[in-house]
């Protein structure tokens, strides 16, 4: 007897085991088909969708379905789109208000203004400054002046604002302007201000009394992994409504130690007056609304500008709110228009195959391309990813100039010595599909001349890679850059 009940009781924890096998199959199975219509419905790149989808029935248990969940989806939308264009249409004016000043323009250039507005519908605004400043030396003083003097206003957005010797002197600046009446109000990013699991600027400035401030999605490890990606990567600094200090520069006092190849970084940014802070201002608007709940309209609103140059300007906002990738579609935009030279300056070079190909489309033209991108990345495996494509390019004509230490974070791209885009986007996917990210458009010969000037400085420092350089690399490392540029984040 005592043997049959041993062998029912084996039997019957076989039969709970199979079936706990049995249902968590099934459930991964009936997940893993939820995910994949979640992934057609929601993903529009291919590449991406069939990765993932791939990933979540080839993976080890839920992993796969977990990752996604964490990972794969984007939660971020903004409360509302808001398109604050003028009443005037486009074509009128362009062709009709503003004829003199595009006179000049070939044919093709309007064709492709005309692109750019169906890409992002806002207008070109006349009468703009734009003054470019070399690293920290040259913009951390005007910055701090501007501040000091401020007696309304002072809005200020950086991906990272460390807390060390030299930011200090913003944060006694601020504190001067508070004296003055100024409101003040920081935005900083969740992750661009971490260090070590300490935000250690936010309880510096937390501190300060009639400041205001906001962090963008704060990570709550692990609670919050889901949104590492979705950063908000812009640079904006507005003074009493009519200052602007814009581009890809952070504040850090690494952006002053330019002789110090190890931890010094070279960048440029620009000093901004005139009717386009008004479209500066509305990207600040937003993102203040979005990460404090609070609504805020800036003082450019109810300013009257004054034309303080001749430049046409126009703002162009992205992020993974919104599907069509607007920044990388004017980038590809621009490349086929180019009919003479194109020249980028970036600190990291990873678009997906789309730019690559129109890249050596626009060399295979003969038109001139050259990409200046550091010798040295601040992370090892973007240098491999990044040299994955060299041999395609350089084939095809385009020139890869690789400069030395420091490490250079500048962001320019000037297509025919007169188009110029810049701000904070880098040419890789993060910037194009995963961050949210502000550039400025351009028209303007002058300042693409006093630009193409300081990049040429930087070619005479840097490295022409060749194609027998590339040739030339081990097997080992074709397979170590191959496999990096596979963790290019997918969209």
């Amino acid at each position: 007897m005592d043997i049959f009940s041993n062998f029912v009781n084996i039997f019957l924890s076989f039969t709970h085991f199979d079936l706990r096998v049995f249902f968590l199959a099934s459930a991964s199975i009936i997940l893993s088909v939820c995910v994949s219509i979640h992934i057609l419905l929601y993903k529009d790149d291919v590449k991406a969708s069939i990765g993932w989808i791939a990933f979540v029935f080839s993976s080890h248990s839920f992993l796969g379905i977990v990752l996604y969940i964490f990972f794969g989806i984007n939660r971020v939308k903004r409360k509302g789109a808001r398109l604050r264009n003028s009443v005037v249409t486009f074509e009128k004016y362009f062709f009709e208000t503003k004829k003199s000043v595009f006179k000049n323009i070939p044919v093709t250039y309007k064709q492709f203004i005309a692109f750019g507005h169906k890409v992002y519908p806002q207008n070109f605004v006349f009468g703009n400054s734009i003054k470019s400043l070399q690293n920290g030396v040259e913009a951390y003083p005007e910055m701090i002046k501007a501040i000091k003097n401020a007696n309304k206003e002072v809005l200020i957005s950086s991906y990272i604002f460390d807390y060390d010797n030299e930011t200090n002197k913003f944060l006694e600046a601020i504190k001067i302007a508070i004296k003055n009446g100024a409101m003040v109000k920081i935005l900083v990013d969740g992750i661009g201000i971490l260090k070590f699991f300490h935000r250690s600027i936010e309880k510096k400035i937390s501190k300060i009394k009639g400041l205001e401030y906001g962090v963008f999605l704060p990570p709550q490890i692990p609670i919050a992994m889901p949104f590492v990606n979705l950063r908000n990567h812009r640079k904006i600094m507005i003074i009493d409504g009519k200052i602007s200090f814009f581009g890809g520069m952070n504040l850090s006092k690494n952006n002053i130690l330019i002789d110090n190849p190890k931890k010094g970084i070279l960048d440029i940014t620009f000093k901004i007056s005139g009717p386009i802070i008004d479209q500066i201002s509305k990207i600040f608007e937003d993102d203040w609304e979005f990460t404090t709940g609070k609504k805020f309209q800036s003082l450019s609103k109810d300013l009257s500008f004054i034309k303080t140059g001749k430049i046409p300007a126009r703002i162009i906002p992205d992020g993974p709110d919104n599907k069509n990738g607007i920044i990388e579609l004017i980038m590809h935009g621009a490349i086929n228009t180019a009919t003479k030279k194109i020249t980028i300056i970036t600190p990291y070079f990873l678009p997906e195959n789309n730019i690559l190909t129109a890249l050596e489309m626009a060399s295979m033209k003969e038109v001139e391309v050259e990409i200046i991108i550091p010798e040295k990345s601040d992370h090892k495996f973007i240098n491999w990813a990044t040299e994955a494509n060299f041999l395609r390019l350089i084939k095809r004509g385009v020139k890869i100039y690789r400069t030395p230490p420091p490490f250079d974070h500048s962001k320019i791209f000037i297509v025919d010595n007169e188009w110029i885009f810049l701000g904070s986007a880098n040419w890789d996917v993060r910037s194009f599909k995963l961050h949210f990210e502000s550039n400025i458009e351009i028209f303007s010969k002058n300042l693409a001349k006093e630009l193409l000037t300081i990049i040429e400085i930087k070619k005479q420092k840097a490295k022409l890679t060749t194609e027998l350089e590339c040739k030339n690399l081990s097997f080992f490392k074709h397979i170590r850059n191959n496999a990096s540029r596979l963790l290019t984040p997918y969209g």
